[in-house]
């Protein structure tokens, strides 16, 4: 059919298609991959600036502080290269420090998972109420930490502490539980008292362990000890050695003793029993105490390596002694091999 239509007498041009098309206003559509990527970004964009804001900022300007004699208020700070870090390692006191969070550590940490470890099997059991059991056991770790360690404050108060009340009550005289030689167990008794956390996650291992392997065991006449360290120990080792990665890090991080270990009246930070006296507390000392910005932001950096360097460690020799539980591959994704028919 013509495009040219003769009405009355004139001759008028059908509009064409492209015609049109170019007279609107062209509206762009983005690809779904496109779509996507803004997606991606809208939604990651908040994390991102939050951590860059947030985590990597404060980084790298604690290792710029590291590296001058910032005291936090002056304007003239100056660089001093390594200093600081030579003096983290020729002070006495620091060393010290972080010998007293290395016993406090090795004390604590194998106690917590030992403990735990014997809670959650006995919660496993098939008794009545234990679901019970299991909700009054965790409770205590539910507590946030400052407020336990304020709450045992309060209990291991030498005036008016329930502690020493129960020791009046037998006729004992009352101990100065928050100072030296005493401090040191009310801090790991407070450690303790949170160990609901590593009791549910060695239930949940414990849960996970197949019970045809323990119940083809008692059929062979394994004993219950022989069942638990043949069978139930190795294939918790994943679970044992998360626990304690995660508690050597918590540990060696430590500032709960700042609010338990203080005196009645306390001066500050350097009134911390030197029993209690750990790398951290030494830490909030140099900043707020001491002024010495520099310094303490030398020995976070310290013990960020430190940190580092034991978790490596743990990886390294943790090849032999711990199990990890690996699903057979399916047959039909298994590559061939030569002999296979």
């Amino acid at each position: 059919m013509s495009t040219h239509q003769v009405t009355g007498g004139t001759a008028r041009v059908a509009p064409s298609p492209s015609s049109g098309a170019a007279a609107r206003p062209a509206h762009r559509r983005f690809s779904l991959r496109q779509r996507r990527a803004w997606a991606f970004y809208a939604f990651t964009g908040p994390w991102v600036l939050g951590f860059l804001a947030l985590t990597a900022y404060p980084l790298g300007y604690a290792l710029w502080l590291s590296f001058t004699n910032s005291d936090g208020l002056s304007s003239r700070t100056r660089f001093v290269g390594l200093t600081n870090y030579k003096e983290v390692f020729s002070d006495p006191d620091t060393l010290a420090s972080l010998g007293r969070t290395a016993l406090f550590t090795g004390i604590t940490l194998p106690l917590s998972i030992v403990a735990g470890l014997l809670l959650a099997v006995l919660v496993n059991q098939p008794i009545r109420s234990r679901g019970l059991f299991r909700t009054l056991l965790y409770l205590p770790a539910v507590v946030p930490p400052v407020g336990a360690a304020l709450t045992f404050k309060l209990i291991f108060d030498r005036d008016s502490g329930s502690a020493n009340g129960l020791l009046d009550l037998l006729h004992v005289n009352g101990v100065s539980w928050l100072v030296d030689p005493y401090a040191r167990w009310v801090l790991i008794v407070l450690t303790m008292w949170g160990v609901g956390n590593v009791m549910i996650v060695s239930l949940a291992g414990l849960q996970d362990i197949p019970k045809e392997l323990l119940e083809a065991a008692r059929v062979d006449g394994a004993s219950s000890w022989q069942s638990f360290t043949r069978i139930t120990l190795p294939l918790l080792s994943p679970v044992i050695f998360f626990q304690v990665v995660t508690g050597i890090i918590g540990s060696l991080q430590s500032l709960a003793p700042l609010l338990i270990a203080l005196n009645p009246n306390p001066a500050g930070v350097t009134s911390v029993p030197q029993s209690n006296y750990f790398y951290m507390i030494n830490v909030i000392a140099q900043f707020f105490a001491n002024g010495r910005y520099g310094y303490a932001s030398a020995m976070l950096w310290v013990l960020f390596a430190i940190i580092i360097v034991v978790t490596f460690l743990l990886f390294k020799v943790s090849k032999g002694a711990v199990f990890y539980s690996v699903e057979a591959e399916p047959e039909k994704n298994r590559p061939r091999r030569m002999g296979d028919a």
